[in-house]
């Protein structure tokens, strides 16, 4: 695989009126929450929906691409990502407006935030559990976030993408095959837009929800750390963070990664980790986890790219599996 400015020049003219920026060799540690891991070979950032679209059918199938969010959820391997990252940019995919009186449309790169705060001033409620969501609409429809006893899936009406070929599609709820933290979507298609459904509400009262989650984020999350959110996903029947404490995990360290005293389901970069310590952390964790108590956990967290030779992490530490 070629790397970095090599591979923008193989492409060459196919590349050529593209309005986005393509950024080679692109510094992966700066735009991940976890403020960690590798480059990528080159990142590109489309002006908008029609600019990404020439850029996927540009783009010869064989080089790999990776879709990232606002990198909240996101641990990049040291050793980098090969080929193009892209990700959408908040001038071109980061608008949302009501579009109807329940009803909101909402871009690709929206942070969830923002969309809880159009509903607000739109007199929509249901969508105060974004309000405590640290990532952007993208992931959301992605992995169904969810937070407060709210889910994605609830939410939403219909989804629009583009697929590898920079072919347009629009996927209904039906479609997206939600489940807990899951959608059945085909990963190669790119989400750019969504269209959601709430119902009429007392702004007072949508605001005292969003009032509510803000704080309980507050007084039980690592928010000013540089973390990932919620590392598992909870097993059936009880928390992730439950079993992390049986298992002893609650402060656990490996090199510049801990999980948080404060929560233990979240991993935290202490000034100094590498993405290889935060995953093997992890992967510590799920050991023990899976010795106290037979429970496999699962990463929320995405994690991409290739490992630095000699710095593999296998899943469970290659011990229980």
């Amino acid at each position: 695989m070629m790397r970095g400015q090599a591979l923008i020049d193989k492409l060459g003219d196919r590349l050529a009126g593209l309005r986005g920026r393509i950024t080679p060799n692109a510094e992966m540690d700066k735009i991940t929450w976890f403020r960690a891991g590798g480059l990528a070979d080159a990142l590109f950032q489309p002006a908008d929906e029609d600019d990404l679209a020439a850029f996927l059918s540009a783009v010869p199938e064989e080089i790999p691409l990776t879709i990232v969010g606002v990198g909240s959820n996101l641990l990049v391997r040291d050793g980098g990502v090969a080929g193009f990252v892209i990700r959408l940019s908040a001038k071109g995919f980061g608008e949302a407006e009501a579009i109807g009186p329940t009803t909101i449309k909402a871009g690709a790169a929206t942070p969830d935030k923002r969309l809880a705060s159009v509903a607000y001033e739109a007199g929509i409620g249901g969508f105060h559990f974004y309000h405590g969501i640290p990532g952007a609409i993208g992931g959301a429809l992605r992995m169904n976030a969810g937070a407060n006893g709210v889910e994605t899936r609830e939410r939403v009406v219909e989804v629009r993408a583009l697929d590898r070929k920079g072919n347009a599609h629009t996927l209904s709820n039906v479609d997206m095959g939600y489940a807990y933290r899951h959608s059945a979507a085909p990963s190669g298609l790119i989400f750019t837009s969504a269209v959601f459904e709430g119902s009429l509400e007392d702004k007072a009262t949508i605001k005292a929800a969003m009032d509510a989650v803000q704080h309980h984020r507050e007084t039980v999350q690592p928010i000013r750390e540089k973390t990932g959110g919620s590392t598992f996903k909870n097993p059936e029947g009880t928390s992730a963070w439950k079993e992390i404490d049986k298992a002893g995990c609650r402060g656990l360290m490996i090199g510049g990664a801990q999980m948080s005293p404060m929560h233990c389901n979240f991993m935290i970069n202490t000034g100094t980790a590498t993405g290889y310590d935060l995953e093997y952390l992890g992967e510590t964790v799920r050991t023990r986890v899976l010795e106290k108590s037979g429970i496999r956990l699962q990463w929320e967290i995405k994690r991409i790219g290739e490992f630095r030779p000699g710095h593999a992490v296998q899943e469970f530490l290659g011990q229980l599996l």
